[in-house]
């Protein structure tokens, strides 16, 4: 197991628990005359010190825990060693406190705290020095003072990365928010004009086409205004067929080869390589729908179908698209993983690192529709998008119908 990627403080604060610790040996070092044992004392400051500079120089400390947690049960070793000839090693015993809760699990560095202490307490006791209350105070203060601060920091520094974390799903999710509403306004403003090309250009354009060519039938044969009235008629109809071009190049391109629910079953065709069963099918007599319509539901059968092959490992999907006589609705129900209902937060996204679903949502009802999404642990999901069909001769959004399904007026007289 690896160990976490430390933050820089973290970082710092290491490096002076290093320096910490090697001071207070030299200090213990320096004071070896002091006890029965100079010689023995020195020696156990020189094992102690190599093994507080293999660990603090070595990367592997800092890469795995199983050997953080051997590298630390070296160093306490030789600190009891220490600890028994010098009664100065006793000092040694806070910065190690820090190093056992920072490098060790909980559940392992607690009992280490603590026998650290003991043995502190254990040896202040067998050097002579007087049995009073601050020689067990002393150092079970500090072992309590090490406890609080380092798991108060880590919880503090949990809560900042799960706020960052946060932060960041939200500002992702108002960026796709955004270019959903940025894609619709395009879409909207596509139809229109070309509504707007095929209600007054294109139909003028046929008109002049209709009165040229009446013009032509009413002039004498060998009338020398005859070639210019065939030049006129000539580039109504070109500009008749440019419009036609510039209509279908504003039809959105996974809708411009087809209808919407043949989108759908190329996108099932496709997803069957991840999967192993993906089947669409079609519920109710076909209906036109505004271009709008179809890419919401394009969009949100795309971003479902998504979600189901990243997470839910699925071993069949169905979307199924529903023509009912006042609204269109698409099903996508999957038979995987499933989540609970309850770790939805309000924003629509899971609480464990969100699918999506704000953007579904905001689809379905920007169109006045609605978006739910229903699932059990173990037995699937199942999501749900319905659309109100728009009234007849009432635009829905910003058009009555798809831009795929303009179909301008032939050019009149257009034969020879």
């Amino acid at each position: 197991m690896n160990v976490p990627r430390l933050s820089p403080v973290v970082a710092v604060l290491r490096r002076c628990l290093y320096a910490l610790l090697a001071g207070l040996l030299v200090l213990a070092a320096v004071r070896a005359g002091d006890s029965g044992h100079p010689r023995a004392v020195v020696l156990s400051v020189l094992v102690t010190g190599a093994v507080l500079a293999a660990g603090a120089v070595g990367p592997a400390v800092h890469r795995s825990r199983r050997t953080a947690a051997l590298w630390v049960a070296a160093l306490s070793a030789s600190w009891l060693v220490l600890v028994t000839l010098s009664p100065d090693g006793l000092w040694v015993a806070f910065p190690l406190y820090f190093l056992q809760l920072h490098l060790l699990p909980v559940r392992w560095s607690l009992p280490a705290v603590a026998l650290t202490a003991g043995a502190a307490i254990a040896s202040f006791v067998a050097h002579g020095a007087p049995l009073t209350p601050g020689a067990f105070i002393g150092p079970l203060l500090g072992a309590a003072v090490a406890v609080a601060t380092v798991l108060g920091y880590e919880a503090l520094y949990r809560e900042s990365e799960r706020r960052r974390e946060l932060i960041e799903e939200l500002v992702a999710t108002r960026a796709e928010l955004a270019e959903a509403e940025r894609t619709a306004g395009t879409l909207a403003e596509r139809e229109r004009l070309a509504h707007e090309i095929h209600d007054t250009l294109a139909q003028g354009l046929s008109s002049i086409q209709l009165l040229l060519r009446a013009a032509q039938r009413l002039l004498p044969a060998g009338s020398p205004a005859a070639p210019h009235l065939e030049q006129a008629r000539s580039t109504a109809q070109d500009n008749l067929a440019e419009a036609r071009r510039f209509v279908h190049a504003l039809t959105p391109p996974d809708l411009e080869h087809g209808s919407l629910a043949g989108a759908l079953e190329r996108l099932c065709r496709s997803a069957a390589v991840d999967t192993p069963k993906v089947r669409f099918s079609v519920s109710g007599p076909p209906a036109g729908l505004p271009t709008p319509y179809e890419v919401a539901l394009l969009r949100i059968a795309q971003s479902a179908l998504g979600n189901t092959l990243r997470h839910a490992h699925a071993d069949r999907v169905e979307i199924t698209l529903s023509f009912m006589d006042t609204s269109v609705a698409l099903d996508v129900v999957d038979d995987g993983a499933g989540f609970t209902p309850g770790d939805v937060r309000p924003d629509g996204d899971r609480a464990d690192g969100g699918f999506g679903l704000p953007a579904m949502r905001s689809r379905a009802e920007s169109l006045g529709g609605t978006f739910t999404v229903e699932s059990v642990p173990g037995q699937g999901t199942a999501v749900a998008v319905t659309l109100p069909l728009p009234v007849a001769g009432v635009p829905a959004g910003t058009g009555s119908a798809g831009l795929g399904r303009l179909r301008l007026p032939d050019a009149v007289g257009s034969r020879p």
